[in-house]
């Protein structure tokens, strides 16, 4: 496969919430993320020594608003500009004073044309102070998951213009993507189903008793846990799934596989069977995975 575009990382993603206040009570207190400076109605939150991971703001109604994408390079990013132009997508460079606002050396965005969520590609973010764990040791936030009604855009979207790789997939109805060459099994994957939405957030922990404290955690606190404990047959990632104030699903996960820049396994097709998401054998709760849409929102 040819890759038009080398990712360094996914970056944040920013989410409408209907209450910015219990929200920032959830995403801080139960999640662990530390809230950072934030600017103009949006609140910062972040697990790792960047400046933010998640961006919150409120909104009419809750979902996905914006996904951020830190490239390798200035000259890389030079580079993905020209390739998403010449898509089609029609991209625009970010105003200087936006720019310095994120913290970020230079940036551009351009929309998904089948549901418009925005996608800003970056490169040069600075370095904020260290993160300091709370309730959980958060690594990162480790990718978002998406509902699609229609898996062949989505496919044609992600992989074959934007060149993310295709670590494991359900043909035609379930892809596990990776931002090459960012070694993680998935940043980002796609779930084809009746209405464009967010499935989930994942934020990466470093020890499995994170996992175990967080299930007494929650349920002490009375938030929903719609799946899991259980493993992931894909990624191998132990996982738990929650519900934020507004429903929307959040995920801690332990463990990922992670694959070379070159020489790389082939994409495994995977059967369509429920022990493909937990090889524990536990079953979603109803809940998991509805609630969020893909807003046609200025991020």
């Amino acid at each position: 496969m040819i890759h038009p575009i080398r990712y360094a990382r996914l970056g944040y993603a920013k989410l409408h919430v209907s209450d910015l206040t219990a929200s920032l009570t959830y995403y801080r207190d139960i999640v662990g993320l530390t809230e950072g400076a934030g600017t103009d109605g949006e609140v910062w939150l972040r697990c790792s020594d960047k400046p933010y991971e998640l961006i919150l703001e409120q909104g009419a109604e809750p979902g996905l608003a914006a996904i951020g994408f830190e490239l390798e390079s200035a000259t890389e990013l030079e580079s993905a500009f020209a390739h998403v132009a010449a898509c089609g997508y029609a991209p625009q460079w970010t105003a200087p004073e936006a720019v310095a606002t994120r913290q970020v050396a230079a940036a551009f965005r351009f929309r998904n044309p089948d549901t418009g969520l925005i996608l800003d590609y970056y490169c040069g973010q600075k370095v904020a102070a260290p993160f300091a764990a709370s309730v959980a040791d958060i690594v990162r936030m480790g990718h978002v998951v998406m509902n699609v009604a229609s898996y062949a855009k989505a496919h044609k979207f992600w992989v074959e213009d934007l060149g993310f790789e295709i670590s494991d997939h359900v043909p035609g109805r379930i892809a596990f993507l990776r931002c090459w060459p960012n070694p993680l099994h998935h940043s980002l994957a796609l779930l084809e189903g009746p209405e464009y939405g967010l499935n989930h957030l994942n934020f990466m922990v470093t020890d499995i008793d994170d996992i175990g404290r967080a299930t007494n955690r929650l349920k002490k606190a009375d938030v929903p846990i719609v799946f899991g404990p259980g493993r992931h047959l894909p990624s191998t990632s132990i996982f738990l799934y929650f519900l934020d104030p507004d429903g929307m699903t959040t995920e801690y996960s332990f463990g990922m596989e992670l694959f070379d820049e070159e020489d790389a396994r082939p994409p495994r097709e995977l059967e369509p069977k429920p022990e493909v998401l937990d090889t524990w054998g536990s079953i979603a709760d109803p809940r998991f995975g509805k609630t969020g849409r893909i807003l046609r929102a200025d991020g």
